[in-house]
């Protein structure tokens, strides 16, 4: 099973938790600390993640940190079956599937959006409240620039691609100019 099937399930399942409570925000503040403390300390991570490790040891580990960082009841239960689980080392991955969950159940949209060169401000507002108009939801736009387009842009809403590039509508007119 990919690491992306698995991060959405434990993100899906913390997101029902959290659902029932007030505590969203400070779950997700927390998982991104922790989720940081591993990404900025090798020696740390690499504990969680050898298996020649004893799982007591790593629980030792986990608790001291615990006992140190103070995280709330609900955060600190999701990393022990994180680890009980051995998927604390992929907590980067469920951290953002869980930040992704929390905003698609608050009706938030992720786009993409890829142009030749940076847009400008009104360009991205405008982008914005098209893309909003279209999806009928908010949306949280990523822009990005990527100088092999030639010009346009290449907008991505969930799975859904809408190519405007100047580099797709060359290559699709060499297609029709060599089929006849």
């Amino acid at each position: 099973m990919s690491i992306e099937v698995v991060a959405r399930r434990y993100s899906t399942a913390l997101a029902d938790v959290v659902a029932g409570h007030d505590t969203a925000d400070t779950v997700r503040n927390e998982i991104a600390g922790f989720a940081a403390m591993l990404a900025e300390n090798a020696d740390l991570s690499n504990v969680f993640a050898n298996p020649s490790i004893p799982h007591a040891s790593k629980e030792k580990v986990l608790e001291e940190i615990l006992s140190r960082t103070k995280p709330s009841q609900i955060t600190a239960n999701f990393l022990r079956v994180l680890l009980r689980n051995s998927r604390l080392t992929e907590i980067a991955v469920i951290r953002e599937k869980f930040e992704e969950e929390l905003e698609f159940r608050g009706g938030v949209v992720p786009a993409e959006v890829i142009s030749a060169a940076e847009l400008p401000a009104d360009e991205r507002a405008e982008f914005e409240r098209s893309l909003e108009k279209l999806t009928g939801k908010k949306v949280k736009i990523d822009f990005a620039v990527d100088s092999g387009l030639i010009g346009g842009v290449v907008t991505r809403i969930g799975s859904t691609v809408y190519d405007g590039s100047v580099k797709t509508k060359l290559e699709n007119l060499r297609e029709q100019l060599i089929s006849g």
